[in-house]
């Protein structure tokens, strides 16, 4: 683990895990990047250099819990650059955390290098994903045992009816196998997750859908979308219209993956990766 400041004077950590060419990488949730472990052994082709998000962590909570807005935190992403000497940084965002590097390309598109939206949250471009698609989405699992107490959950949430165990019941679409290591994953998940950080991190201000559209659609950097074909918080179809956001991005649909791909196939997820930073 290594600290730095941020411009507000916020102690940060970042994990470095791995040998090679650097990539930062930037969790969802936002949460403690502990969850990405090495990424399905991405570590051992490329350096991980994982951001803890201002609050999770082994980063500091700020005074101001304000601070830790999406928007805001494009200022430690481009600390964390500067500590590491980075003239141009490639990077890994997943889920949420990519609403977070969308906004650091806008705003720094000369820093950035190759991007990879790992099963990406779309939030910080406006688009939207229906109930209807998330159902579709999840239909290729009808058959396993668990699938009608936890879609019973996903219409519930659907239709605004949703309660902490519906949250709960829903968890295995996530993964693509609902086994030990996927549930043992979930646990430590929700051990780590700070609702008010989340909540900060989502508030009234932290997104402006338009303006970043339109700085995407002049980024020169390659991008790569990578979705999980059972995925219904990223549906392929969702992440495809993201992909047409840029003018040099990659859409890749993993098969059988749900939203941590290294996690359903370690090598296949890990090549599709390493294709494209090469």
């Amino acid at each position: 683990m290594e600290l730095f400041t941020a411009h507000d004077g916020t102690e940060l950590a970042y994990h470095v895990v791995g040998d090679g060419p650097p990539v930062v990488c930037l969790p969802g949730g936002p949460q403690d990047s502990a969850y990405l472990g090495d990424l399905g052994g991405l570590s051992a082709h490329r350096q991980l250099i994982m951001l803890d998000l201002r609050g999770t962590g082994r980063s500091a909570t700020p005074a101001d819990i304000a601070s830790c807005r999406c928007d805001r935190l494009v200022e430690d992403v481009e600390a964390l650059r500067g500590r590491l000497g980075l003239d141009r940084m490639d990077l890994l965002a997943h889920s949420g955390g990519a609403n977070l590097a969308v906004r650091y390309a806008a705003r720094h598109p000369g820093h950035v290098g190759r991007l990879g939206l790992i099963t990406p949250s779309v939030r910080a471009v406006g688009i939207g994903i229906t109930d209807e698609l998330r159902r579709e989405t999840v239909q290729p699992r009808r058959d396993e045992p668990w699938f009608p107490e936890a879609f019973a959950a996903l219409e519930a949430i659907g239709a605004g009816r949703a309660t902490a165990d519906s949250w709960q019941a829903v968890a295995p679409f996530s993964y693509g196998r609902w086994d030990e290591v996927a549930q043992a994953h979930k646990a430590a998940e929700d051990k780590q997750l700070n609702i008010e950080v989340v909540a900060a991190f989502n508030a009234e201000g932290a997104f402006d859908p338009d303006a970043t559209r339109a700085a995407l659609a002049r980024l020169e950097s390659h991008v790569l979308l990578l979705a999980g074909e059972v995925d219904p918080g990223a549906p392929p179809p969702t992440t495809a219209e993201f992909a047409g956001l840029f003018r040099n991005a990659e859409f890749v649909v993993q098969a059988g993956a749900g939203h941590f791909p290294w996690l359903d196939d370690a090598d296949r997820f890990v090549a599709a990766i390493l294709s494209f930073l090469r």
